[in-house]
């Protein structure tokens, strides 16, 4: 039986408390994210993104000696169909309640709807009402556009808008977050571009997102052209905060969302917080304890080779309600707003140059839990002449092989205060491939986690000379709780 110290706090889960309940992508190693996940109905529902790294072959030069996995170079010769999972703690039993539909693309072939449930958010209307769970998408280029879909039960689904949220000429529909009684929702992505930004950095708002309603709040990029998309949005006290990806650093604006639309905003942080181009963008933003943190990193991973911007680690920033800021893990450096040192005592990324995403944040149980992206589990497939002099140097002194065995894997950390963290894991809960934590869900059966894995089915393995099945690759789904 857990007990609370004198203190009144309960302890932290560390990696022995996390049993592995879903593999290798619920049996299918197309599965590769968890993109998003949520209590609802008592079940935990967890949706997926299927083979991302065939994905992204047919778009990106990534610079690599030899594709990791074996894919078509067409990944729409797969099936990139996106599901949803549902799971029952109590029976210890998955079942899948929804797989995208197909239908015909702008060039006549089949394709499907929705290659993965990108944001989630429960909603209601008015108090009496009960909770209805939105489930927004990403659609592939030769598609209509993203839509937002219902559901009342968790099992049925349908849309609520029409593609694009409003006919706009976008891909994916990043963040929902319900304040004041409304909905808001952050149209991304362009058609055979970047599935980052778009020309329409605009937050959208609804009072009635069940009938398909949206209105937008904010001019264009909040006035600023290099404010490139609105990664994140979050709820904290009276206001609704946006953080943005800009390639000069990212920014954070702020509105009370009150009288006429456009509401008025105020800009609270800019330049990346002073870091510049490598805090690129916001990945995560989460209240806790009377305080706004923000989770930084830079496209692509940590590395956006298109823009010449990094590789950097990531950083996390506390926002405190006077406005305010203090670095609790980065680099220490001369602001306007006075010398920042990282409380925390921790560099970027904590202290691993590999975590190019803080990317996502969950309390549960008084700590404030945060997971990683982290990207060494390439370089074995990358061409050393690609490489940074530096970065090139010190890489001459280990091998691939033991970077994989080493340090690759996604790293989870705790905090009970925001400024002194602990592991939970730095090896992405024992297996390399888990690239990244995407998903964190408190409930009153502990704490679930999601990554993002797409190594599966079938890889090279380092040195190998054909594609071999990887027992270890696709998505995977972690149960955290003091088990009796």
């Amino acid at each position: 039986m857990v007990t609370v110290n004198r203190l009144g706090v309960l302890p932290g889960l560390s990696q022995s408390h996390f049993k592995l309940i879903a593999r290798r992508g619920f049996g299918d190693g197309h599965n590769s994210y968890t993109h998003s996940m949520v209590w609802f109905k008592d079940r935990l529902l967890v949706a997926t993104m299927r083979d991302n790294f065939a994905l992204l072959r047919s778009r990106l030069s990534l610079g690599l000696d030899v594709w990791p996995i074996e894919c078509p170079l067409d990944p729409f010769e797969l099936d990139l169909r996106a599901e949803i999972w549902s799971y029952d703690p109590r029976t210890d039993v998955w079942e899948r309640v929804f797989k995208a539909p197909w239908i015909i693309g702008s060039h006549g072939k089949k394709i499907p709807r929705d290659i993965s449930y990108r944001s989630v958010a429960l909603y209601r209307r008015t108090p009496a009402d009960e909770p209805k769970l939105f489930i927004s998408t990403w659609s592939p280029a030769r598609g209509p556009g993203p839509v937002i879909m219902v559901s009342e039960d968790g099992r049925n689904f349908r849309t609520t808008c029409e593609p694009g949220l409003v006919g706009l000429p976008v891909t994916t529909i990043r963040s929902m977050v319900p304040f004041k009684g409304r909905l808001y929702t952050t149209p991304a992505g362009s058609r055979g571009g970047n599935t980052n930004v778009s020309g329409h950095t605009v937050v959208y708002e609804s009072r009635d997102p069940e009938q398909g309603h949206w209105e937008p709040i904010n001019d264009f990029g909040f006035g600023d052209v290099g404010n490139k998309s609105i990664h994140e949005l979050c709820a904290w006290g009276d206001y609704l905060y946006a953080g943005t990806l800009n390639h000069s650093g990212f920014q954070l604006w702020r509105s009370r969302c009150e009288g006429e639309a456009p509401y008025e905003w105020e800009r609270v942080m800019e330049q990346g917080a002073w870091r510049g181009p490598l805090n690129q963008g916001v990945l995560s933003l989460y209240p806790f304890k009377g305080s706004l943190y923000i989770g930084t990193g830079i496209q692509g991973g940590g590395i956006d080779r298109e823009n010449k911007i990094g590789p950097a680690g990531a950083e996390l920033i506390r926002l405190n309600e006077d406005m305010s800021w203090d670095l609790i893990v980065g680099q220490p450096r001369d602001t306007p707003d006075g010398y920042k040192n990282p409380l925390s005592g921790r560099y970027p990324g904590f202290d691993n140059f590999f975590n190019g995403y803080f990317w996502r944040m969950c309390e549960h149980e008084g700590w404030l839990y945060m997971g990683t992206f982290e990207w060494s589990t390439v370089l074995g497939y990358i061409k050393r002449s690609k490489f940074p002099p530096t970065f090139a140097s010190v890489l001459a002194h280990v091998t691939p092989q033991a970077i994989l065995e080493n340090q690759s894997g996604f790293d989870l950390y705790r905090s009970y205060d925001g400024e002194n963290w602990v592991p939970v894991t730095t090896n992405g809960m024992g297996n390399p491939y888990n690239m990244g934590l995407r998903t964190l869900q408190s409930t009153p059966y502990g704490m679930f986690i999601g990554t993002a894995n797409p190594w599966g089915p079938k890889i090279m393995p380092l040195g190998g000379d054909r594609y071999v099945t990887n027992p270890r690759g696709g998505c995977e789904v972690f149960h955290g709780r003091f088990w009796e």
